[in-house]
């Protein structure tokens, strides 16, 4: 399983909205000035992330995205499955795949399907607002000046 640019981009843009304040409408364009992101692409994947009910449009002079709940109700993997679909390490546990017809025989699907709910468990444990604040606290160390020496 590798996490397309979709899924990553989609990240950053939930979480550059989850550090403003709540509400406010973020134009795509600053978005993508900020995270030095094709506004193009961008726009694909908020198209994606608002039918999914995961960010709000507004279009205007004053229009742009914002998320349509509070950072602390998100978590990771509900963005990634947004974008990416299913999160399984095999094509067999896709939702998609159908019935396997050696799933009765395999003696390798409980190994896959543990790796699924690890992955699952793991990215469902993270909130937005978790990533969100510790993008925050790595920006704000990088703010620091450096002291002088006497």
């Amino acid at each position: 399983m590798v996490i397309s640019s979709k899924g990553r981009y989609a990240l950053r843009i939930m979480v550059y909205l989850a550090g403003k304040p709540e509400g406010e409408y973020v134009p795509l364009k600053e978005i993508s000035e900020k995270e030095n992101i094709s506004q193009k692409y961008l726009e694909s994947i908020a198209t994606v992330l608002s039918k999914g009910h995961l960010i709000e449009a507004a279009s205007g002079h004053k229009g742009g995205y914002h998320l349509s709940r509070k950072p602390e109700e998100y978590s990771i993997g509900e963005v990634l499955r947004m974008t990416e679909g299913s999160l399984a390490p095999v094509a067999c546990l896709k939702e998609d795949a159908g019935h396997c017809d050696q799933a009765d025989l395999c003696y390798t699907l409980p190994i896959w399907q543990g790796l699924a709910d690890v992955i699952n468990n793991y990215l469902d444990s993270i909130s937005l607002k978790d990533v969100a604040d510790s993008a925050q606290n790595m920006e704000n160390s990088q703010d620091i000046p450096d002291k002088k020496e006497e």
